[in-house]
C-alpha cells in the first residue's frame, strides 16, 4: 500500500511540475507571443479604459476624452479640431495616431514610466498611471490668423519666435476634423475613405510634411552666402549682372518680371526680386559654398524633429552651372517646407543664429507637476552675424519700398521677401505665391516673430499671383497678431 501512495505522489509531483513548466513557458518564454497577438485585446481595452491626457494651447486644452460606456470606454475629442489639427493630428481606435498624438502618445495615453511618482510601481501593481498632458508652445492668435488668413485655400503658414525657436503658429489648408476618426463605428470608416480619398488631401500637413520650390523667397540664402563669401562687399555697387542672362552652358536665357534688372545693385536687385542678378550669383558663389550656406540655414537635414518629423528641405549638391544658377532662385531641384522657410526668416531676424524649432514646451502629470520641459536648444550659425545685420537692412526695404509694401504694420518694423515659385511641365502649373518675414514691435529689443506662408492654389489670373500680393497679407496678420499679443 505503502508502495502505491509513492507512486500516485511522485506522479503527481510529475504533473505539478509539468504544470510549472507550461506556465513558466506561457508566462515568461511566450508571453512576447500572446501579448503582440491580435486576438489578445487585453491591452487595448486598457488603453481605452481611462481619459487620455490633454494638449494645451496657451494653457487651454483643445483635446478632450468621451465616454462612450463599450467596451473601448473612452474616445477622442476635438476643441477648433480643422484649426489644430496640423498639430495634434488624431488619436483613432481604428487608425492610431499621428503627428503629437503620436509623438506624445506614452505621457498621453499615461504608458510613460516617467509619469509613475515611484519607480516600477506600475510593474508590481499591473495599473496604469493617469494620462499627462502635453503643453505646446503655439500662439492661439497667431494660430487663428494664419487659418483665417488661408481662408480654406490650399496652403501653409509657420510662425517661429526668432530668439528661442519656440513655434508659434502651425497651419495647413485645406484642414479636417479629427474627431471624425475618433472611435470605431462605421462612420469612422466612411469618413477615413473619404479623407483619404480627397484630391486636396485635407490629412496632408504641409507646414512640415510638404515641400515646395521656394522661387525667390530662396533669394534671403543666397545672399547670405553672397557676402559670407565676400562676392558681394557693397550692398549698393554694380553686380555686372547682364539681363536678360544666358545661363552658363547653354543657349538658355533668364529673363525678369520687371525690367531695369541689368546690372544692378544686391539691395535694388533684392527689393524687386531681379532673377538675373541672383542666378548669376550663386554661380559666382559656386555650388560648394552656396551648398554649405543652405545646410547651415536647415537644408539637407533628415533629423529635423519638433517633436514629429519634419520633410527634408533640399538644396543640390551635384549641379552644373546651369542649374545652380536655377537653383540659386529657388527653382530647378530646391525645395523647402514652411517651416524650413520660417527658419531662414528667423535666422536673418536672430543675428543669424538658427535654433532648432520646437512645439512642445513641457510635458506635465494629470495634476500639474512638471515631467519634462524643453530645455536648451541646439543653435548653429548659418550666417556671420555682420550679414544677417544687412539682410535685415535689405529686407526691411522690400516691405518700406519694394514689393512687400502688404506686409507693413504700423509702428512694427518689417522685413520680408517674397517669391512666386514656378512649376510643372514647362512651368504650366499654378504658381505658388510665397512670403516669409520677421516683425519687430516698436518697444521690442528684438524681432519676436519670423513668418512663412505659401499659398497654393491662389484665386486669381495666373499673371497677377504674387507673394506680395497673395501671401504677404496673411504673414501680416500673423506678426500683428504676435506682436500685439507680447506688448
Amino acid at each position: 500500500m505503502t508502495r502505491y501512495i509513492r507512486h500516485a505522489a511522485v506522479f503527481c509531483a510529475l504533473l505539478l511540475a509539468a504544470l510549472l513548466v507550461n506556465a513558466t513557458r506561457l508566462q515568461v518564454v511566450q508571453s512576447r507571443t500572446y501579448d503582440d497577438s491580435p486576438a489578445n485585446r487585453r491591452a487595448t481595452i486598457a488603453r481605452y479604459g481611462q481619459p487620455r491626457g490633454d494638449i494645451l494651447v496657451e494653457g487651454r486644452p483643445v483635446t478632450g476624452s468621451r465616454d462612450t460606456r463599450e467596451q473601448l470606454r473612452y474616445e477622442r475629442t476635438y476643441a477648433d479640431g480643422p484649426l489644430y489639427a496640423p498639430v495634434t493630428g488624431f488619436a483613432s481606435q481604428e487608425y492610431g495616431t499621428t503627428l503629437l498624438e503620436h509623438a506624445e502618445d506614452g505621457v498621453l495615453s499615461g504608458a510613460d514610466p516617467m509619469l509613475s511618482p515611484l519607480p516600477l510601481w506600475n510593474d508590481f501593481t499591473r495599473s496604469r498611471n493617469p494620462g499627462g498632458d502635453v503643453v505646446t508652445t503655439l500662439d492661439p492668435a497667431a494660430q487663428r490668423a494664419a487659418y483665417r488668413g488661408l481662408g480654406g485655400r490650399k496652403g501653409a503658414v509657420a510662425a517661429i519666435e526668432p530668439s528661442t525657436g519656440r513655434i508659434l503658429a502651425l497651419v495647413s489648408a485645406p484642414s479636417y476634423d479629427p474627431a471624425v476618426l475618433s472611435g470605431n463605428d462605421r462612420s469612422v470608416a466612411r469618413s477615413w475613405a473619404r479623407l483619404n480619398g480627397d484630391a486636396d488631401r485635407p490629412m496632408l500637413n504641409r507646414a512640415v510634411r510638404q515641400t515646395y520650390p521656394p522661387g525667390s523667397t530662396f533669394k534671403v540664402v543666397t545672399a547670405a552666402a553672397a557676402l559670407d563669401a565676400g562676392v558681394i562687399t557693397d550692398l549698393d555697387e554694380p553686380t555686372d549682372s547682364p539681363a536678360p542672362y544666358r545661363l552658363p552652358g547653354t543657349t538658355t536665357t533668364l529673363t525678369n518680371e520687371s525690367d531695369g534688372c541689368a546690372d544692378l545693385s544686391l539691395r535694388e536687385a533684392f527689393k524687386w526680386s531681379c532673377n538675373t542678378v541672383f542666378a548669376k550669383l550663386g554661380v559666382d558663389v559656386g555650388v560648394t559654398d552656396m551648398a554649405a550656406t543652405a545646410r547651415a540655414f536647415g537644408f539637407n537635414d533628415p533629423a529635423l524633429r519638433i517633436p514629429f518629423s519634419v520633410a527634408r528641405s533640399t538644396f543640390d549638391t551635384t549641379m552644373d552651372k546651369a542649374q545652380l544658377a536655377l537653383s540659386s532662385i529657388g527653382q530647378y531641384n530646391t525645395r523647402a517646407t514652411p517651416l524650413q522657410m520660417a527658419m531662414v526668416a528667423a535666422a536673418v531676424a536672430g543675428g543669424g543664429q538658427v535654433r532648432e524649432p520646437y512645439l512642445v514646451e513641457r510635458t506635465t502629470r494629470a495634476g500639474g507637476a512638471t515631467v519634462a520641459t524643453a530645455g536648451s536648444r541646439p543653435v548653429r550659425q548659418a550666417m556671420h552675424p555682420a550679414t544677417a545685420v544687412r539682410l535685415k537692412e535689405l529686407m526691411t526695404d522690400v516691405v518700406r519700398e519694394g514689393t512687400g509694401g502688404n506686409a507693413a504694420i504700423p509702428g512694427a518694423t518689417v522685413g520680408g521677401k517674397t517669391g512666386t515659385a514656378q512649376h510643372g511641365i514647362l512651368n504650366s502649373g499654378t504658381p505658388y505665391a510665397w512670403f516669409v518675414s520677421w516683425a519687430q514691435g516698436e518697444k521690442d529689443l528684438e524681432p519676436k516673430v519670423a513668418v512663412a506662408v505659401v499659398v497654393e492654389d491662389a484665386s486669381a489670373f495666373r499673371q497677377d499671383i504674387t507673394g506680395g500680393g497673395v501671401a504677404a497679407p496673411i504673414a501680416r496678420a500673423v506678426m500683428e497678431a504676435v506682436v500685439n499679443s507680447r506688448k
